[in-house]
């Protein structure tokens, strides 16, 4: 349903028109507020409005794989990986801002729009590689919120089956809005990040450097770590989740200036809340090595919580998973949909929408069942988002391509320096997850 985003005008009439209303003495009129002020507020309600896909996304985003991989930045490599982040953070911000393009400009979502322009056979790549990336990305959220319970004593195996459960039920019965309104309160815990940031002490010295300053190791840990920076921040799933938002919401291109808005916003909000978490945990545990496990994780928090940083910490690490555990896989099944051209909604029953509802009950039991299996869950959660970085640049490219194109966005489309600029984003994301792939495969041949 389209949103009228215009502000309201209240007709005249003849108690207020200025032939017949007089102000009485006794109640003189309250001076008017200033138009720059009332544009102001006007513009605020509006993008209030309007917000949602891009601060979704970036929520979803500071997932339990987000939050290991910021933490384990902080650990290993104290400030080091900061002024990479700023890099990472402009990066989310131009490919959040093309995504929202596409859908408010074209009234399509991510997955329609490369069926349409691309082969079959790229369209069926793109779709494979975010049905990899998007498994990955669903078991690390049941492991996170396995790993969140045994903080609080509960084993995992009695909390993932009743969660995957849950959540799936929440979906296809129950209301999935209302659901997700209790998992963002909850992440609302890690909030507590740049508190504990200011209240852990960091050598502000340092960090300004480290924000300003480049700073490269060469070394495959700092690489693996760098791509799976990028994997967590710039997720595949959230250009096809903005781009999907955007078009559920009936936006028109008129709406555009406020969906960039929203995109650019969300995207400097999940950055923000990931710096922080980086210094945190520098400040608390940095050059301790890589983590070890989920509560060496919540040492970041105790500045804040004291000895209740676990409970604070594992609260926190629940609702982000739960959060992206029920729009990591939805996001998927839109997005297959749309590329398979197939009928795509929660409100359908399985014989209507056969391949969209399979397709999100599958990765919600794939994804509990690995996360069953006894494994490093820590490395479980960095290796995620490795794989979501090698796979970022494939999807980035089918981005860049479709906003290049005049014939998708007309004028709406790339300008000569916007698209240098997002050529070398994809270039460098692309260059990173090489190097890393090279450093990998020599490894395994006992070159490196």
């Amino acid at each position: 349903m389209t949103r009228d985003l215009t502000t309201p005008t209240v007709p005249a009439t003849a108690a207020t028109s200025p032939a017949t209303a007089l102000p009485a003495p006794s109640a003189p009129a309250a001076p008017a507020a200033p138009a720059g002020r009332r544009r102001g507020w006007r513009r605020i309600a509006a993008v209030a409005m309007v917000a949602g896909p891009g601060l979704v996304a970036a929520n979803a985003g500071n997932d339990a794989a987000g939050i290991a991989t910021y933490a384990s930045a902080g650990s290993q490599f104290t400030y080091g990986t900061l002024f990479f982040m700023v890099l990472v953070t402009v990066a989310l911000v131009m490919v959040q801002e093309m995504a929202v393009r596409l859908g408010a400009h074209t009234g399509k979502g991510l997955g329609a729009l490369i069926r349409e322009q691309f082969s079959l056979r790229l369209t069926a790549l793109a779709v494979f590689c975010l049905l990899l990336a998007n498994t990955g990305l669903v078991v690390s959220e049941f492991a996170g919120i396995g790993a969140a319970f045994e903080l609080l004593g509960v084993p995992k195996w009695a909390v993932i089956p009743p969660a995957a459960v849950l959540l799936w039920s929440l979906v296809l019965f129950g209301s999935y809005r209302w659901a997700e309104r209790i998992f963002l309160i909850m992440s609302l815990a890690f909030f507590a990040y740049p508190v504990a940031m200011v209240l852990g002490n960091p050598d502000w010295g340092q960090v300004g450097e480290h924000l300003a300053v480049p700073h490269l190791e060469p070394g495959r840990d700092f690489i693996l770590l760098a791509v799976a920076l990028i994997g967590t921040t710039v997720s595949p799933y959230m250009q096809f989740y903005a781009a999907a938002g955007v078009v559920d919401r009936g936006a028109k291109p008129a709406d555009y200036k406020l969906i960039r808005a929203d995109a650019v916003l969300g995207a400097v909000f999940a950055c923000v809340i990931s710096l922080t978490i980086i210094i945190a945990t520098a400040s608390a545990i940095g050059g301790s090595g890589p983590l070890e496990s989920a509560a060496q994780a919540a040492e970041a928090l105790k500045p804040v919580a004291g000895h209740g940083a676990e409970l604070l910490f594992a609260f926190g690490l629940i609702g982000a998973s739960a959060l992206a555990g029920a729009v990591v896989p939805l996001s998927a099944s839109y997005a297959v949909g749309e590329a398979a051209g197939v009928e795509r909604s929660v409100s359908r029953s399985f014989r209507d929408a056969p391949l969209f509802l399979g397709l999100f009950t599958a990765q919600i039991a794939l994804g509990a069942i690995v996360a069953l299996t006894p494994v490093d869950v820590i490395q479980l959660l960095i290796g995620t988002q490795v794989l979501q970085g090698l796979i970022s640049p494939i999807v980035l490219v089918y981005l860049l391509v479709l906003t290049n194109r005049r014939s998708v966005l007309g004028d709406a489309a790339n300008g000569p320096r916007y698209r240098i600029a997002a050529t070398a984003v994809v270039v460098g994301v692309a260059a990173m997850s090489t190097i890393l792939l090279v450093q990998t495969v020599l490894g395994w041949l006992g070159l490196a």
